[in-house]
């Protein structure tokens, strides 16, 4: 690829690149604040040059007219996570969303020959080499075979793991200075500290410990502070671990693989966040088909998933990323981390969720899903199910068993409902004993 020596203004870079790009060329964002805003504009801002390019993404953070279909037939937008930028965007038709677990969307990327990267990165180091700072999601594992083209933002934190390239890897880049995106901890309910701390009582010393997106998982950390030598191996970074760490909870001596680090593969939090990773080689960020395969977690000891979801019927299906048909988010690494857990010695998978919405008139746990839900994890894998009415232990029982387990941490106004639409689907012919 000829691109400007570097470092270039972008305009220069990105009109390079697009008279390189061939019709139909696929294009790599890194997850959120990966995402190298100046360069994003220029390419947008060259759409009517382009044919059938196509972005990829996840979980995009900073809204633009190609998201929503402003540029059909010239560059278009294609998610792998919806977020509250493309959830309406991709609802009204104006890009594409394609399902997979988080731990294979850069086998899939690579499958489809990618023309280029675009890569938000701290500066270089004395050694000449930069980092994607807060990401390495599907990226890092394009490192050495695709071009990158990178946007060196002087307030990315400089991080370490395999989220490095030196500057004789990179095609071109540019210079720019801006603050990355903060997301704020969620607010945290009383019913979800309910919630945490029936799924807190059931984490031991010396686990290592994932924590999803949302409320609960926010609050289960806040109940883990005075735990002592837990592990962090964790796909989303949040703030709360911060919080852990200075706790003097995370040590993660206990670890199998990078002992006493903390392993991410992207983080997404406030600035405070974001100064805890800057230079801190305790923080190592992999690739996602390294942190999210199960088989790499299920190496550690005692580990717990935290994650959350929206729907549970009673066969113990999750749907976590639809409201009935409507897509919501996707499918990110739930059921990678379901499973990791599933094969870690002593390990715990917890499914998170308050028992009833709008106002207590609607049971999340359901006979069956909504028409036209899709399963995220599915039901051999599902270990623990957690709401405010307590836990569900769901593997290795029978279908009627675990139907009874679901309903007893249903909402107690939904129960009798629940009972009666169990017997007519058959699950429950007859009253079954729990801990057969």
């Amino acid at each position: 690829m000829d691109l400007p020596a570097a470092p270039s203004d972008s305009g220069s870079l990105i009109g390079a690149l697009v008279d390189q790009l061939p019709a139909g060329a696929n294009v790599v964002v890194p997850i959120a604040n990966g995402e190298p805003v100046l360069l994003v504009n220029e390419l947008e801002a060259r759409a009517d040059q382009l044919t059938d390019v196509r972005v990829h993404q996840m979980h995009v953070l900073h809204d633009r007219p190609y998201l929503h279909g402003a540029y059909r037939g010239r560059l278009e937008h294609v998610s792998w996570f919806l977020s509250h930028v493309t959830r309406p965007a991709f609802e009204a038709g104006g890009c594409h969303f394609a399902p997979a677990n988080f731990s294979e969307v850069s086998r899939f990327l690579l499958d489809k020959q990618p023309a280029v990267v675009l890569a938000a990165a701290s500066p270089p180091d004395d050694m000449g080499y930069f980092s994607l700072g807060v990401s390495a999601d599907y990226t890092a594992a394009l490192i050495g075979r695709v071009p990158f083209v990178l946007e060196v933002n002087d307030q990315m934190p400089r991080t370490y793991g395999t989220n490095r390239l030196h500057m004789s890897e990179v095609a071109g880049w540019c210079e720019s200075s801006h603050p990355l995106v903060e997301v704020p901890p969620p607010a945290v309910r009383e019913i979800d500290q309910a919630i945490a701390e029936l799924v807190a009582g059931r984490v031991n010393d010396g686990s290592t410990i994932q924590l999803g997106i949302g409320s609960i998982p926010s609050a289960v950390a806040s109940l883990l502070v005075d735990h002592r030598d837990l592990g962090v191996h964790t796909e989303l970074l949040s703030d709360p671990v911060v919080d852990l760490v200075q706790a003097g909870a995370v040590t993660g001596i206990n670890k199998r693989s990078y002992r006493g680090r903390i392993v991410t593969t992207f983080a997404l939090g406030s600035k405070r966040l974001y100064d805890f990773c800057d230079r801190n080689d305790g923080v190592v960020f992999l690739s996602a088909d390294e942190v999210n395969d199960p088989r790499n977690i299920g190496r550690e000891p005692n580990f717990v998933s935290i994650n959350g979801t929206l729907e549970v019927d009673l066969f113990g299906q999750c749907a976590s990323e639809t409201l009935g048909p409507t897509y919501w988010s996707g499918s990110g690494g739930q059921a990678d981390f379901a499973r990791g857990a599933q094969y870690s010695l002593g390990g715990h998978g917890f499914v998170v969720l308050r028992s009833t919405a709008k106002g207590g008139t609607v049971s999340r746990i359901t006979p069956t899903l909504k028409t036209g839900a899709v399963v995220t994890t599915p039901k051999n894998t599902v270990d623990k199910v957690v709401t405010e009415h307590g836990v569900a232990e769901l593997q290795g029982r029978t279908l009627a068993e675990r139907a009874v387990a679901l309903i007893a941490i249903a909402a107690p106004q939904h129960r009798d409902w629940l009972t009666r639409e169990a017997r007519d689907l058959g699950v429950l012919r007859r009253r079954p004993r729990l801990g057969l």
